[in-house]
């Protein structure tokens, strides 16, 4: 092509963000897995919108933007919404040309607050296990369960009391607790609680994981309002909830798990409680028995614990788990679920390339 004066011009030749990343790029790989869990929810997705009204943001689209955010640590959906809209890399992952306007965060939020509802995190989360369950990546008869503490968006200082406190309490034989006289100005969820004895009270939720014991893939998780017994309590609910084979399971935890009532109702799920003990003692006594503490799997169990801690580790270095700034707990449940969800995406790619 020549100009006016005659002279050659360059030719504009379109180049797709696609083709722009190199082929061995894990994210094309996590981008699969993640499509292939999305298109098992397309018939959820069509009964959480309208027929008619304005266009919404797609369903999917929003899932990888929030996918995104949680694989690359983006602190707010504010920022992710600047970095889609020079990022050629997340405009691929999204779905988005790299001409397509950009969302406004509030419309953003507003639909993901949709999918919130629609118990989407959820049901991605199971999505992708089933995925790894194909792919036969996942142990199905060895688990293990933790929970960590997660810092809420609150201050210390923000905890007023309550203008019409309970008349009985939640604690023993009907005795007040802080919770139930005392309540945050800014999350009305959150609980003062201390997970250690050296640490202080602070504003917080729990997050609470089940991993498999081969590769510490994710099986379930959730999130809930801090106690003492929150921990135990969640771990039966996410028994209950999780796919299982049909013969027993093993189960391993730590120390914060050795109760009487928690290691009956695991037995009475057909699980083999590998719980940690504490040293022989009157006031700690372990509720094991013999065969349970002598079996060749306990030992194993407690070497594959330390399993878990890596997901929480990967979860609080940079993706947000460490203080949340969503409020309420069921946007936390969501966050816990989402990044469980993009923890799985990542570990599997990583397996499934060095097969």
């Amino acid at each position: 092509m020549r100009g006016d004066d005659g002279q050659q011009l360059g030719v504009f030749s379109y180049v797709s963000a696609e083709d722009r990343i190199a082929k061995d790029h894990p994210l094309r790989a996590i981008r699969r897995m993640a499509d292939e869990a999305l298109g098992s929810l397309s018939g959820h997705f069509d009964t959480l919108y309208a027929a008619g009204g304005r266009p919404s943001i797609a369903p999917e689209k929003l899932v990888r933007a929030l996918l995104l955010q949680a694989l690359y640590s983006v602190r707010s959906e504010r920022q992710l919404m600047e970095q889609l809209d020079y990022n050629l890399l997340f405009r691929w992952f999204v779905g988005l040309n790299m001409d397509d306007a950009i969302w406004d965060v509030t419309v953003f939020t507003k639909n993901r607050e949709r999918l919130l509802r629609g118990e989407v995190a959820e049901r991605l989360l199971l999505a992708v296990v089933e995925q790894a369950h194909a792919r036969r990546l996942l142990s199905e008869e060895h688990f293990t369960v933790d929970g960590t503490l997660i810092q809420a968006w609150a201050n210390r200082r923000s905890f007023k009391e309550k203008t019409e406190p309970p008349d009985r309490g939640s604690g023993t034989r009907g005795r007040k607790l802080l919770r139930d006289t005392h309540e945050s100005t800014t999350d009305a969820e959150t609980r003062l609680y201390r997970k250690s004895s050296a640490g202080s009270s602070v504003p917080s939720y729990l997050g609470h994981v089940i991993t498999e014991n081969r590769n510490g893939l994710v099986v379930a998780a959730m999130a809930t309002q801090s106690s003492t017994r929150a921990e135990r309590e969640a771990a039966l609910a996410m028994l209950d909830r999780m796919r299982r084979r049909d013969g027993p399971i093993t189960l391993g935890a730590d120390k914060g798990y050795q109760h009487e009532s928690f290691v009956g109702q695991l037995r009475s799920r057909r699980v083999v409680p590998h719980v940690a003990e504490y040293a022989p003692n009157p006031k700690w006594p372990s509720f094991l028995n013999e065969e349970e503490r002598s079996g060749e799997g306990f030992q194993i169990s407690q070497r594959k614990r330390k399993l878990v801690e890596k997901v929480f580790g990967w979860a609080k270095l940079d993706r947000g788990l460490r203080q949340v700034k969503l409020r309420g707990l069921r946007r936390v449940d969501w966050m816990v679920r989402m990044i469980a969800t993009a923890h799985n995406l990542r570990r599997m790619q990583t397996l499934l390339e060095a097969a």
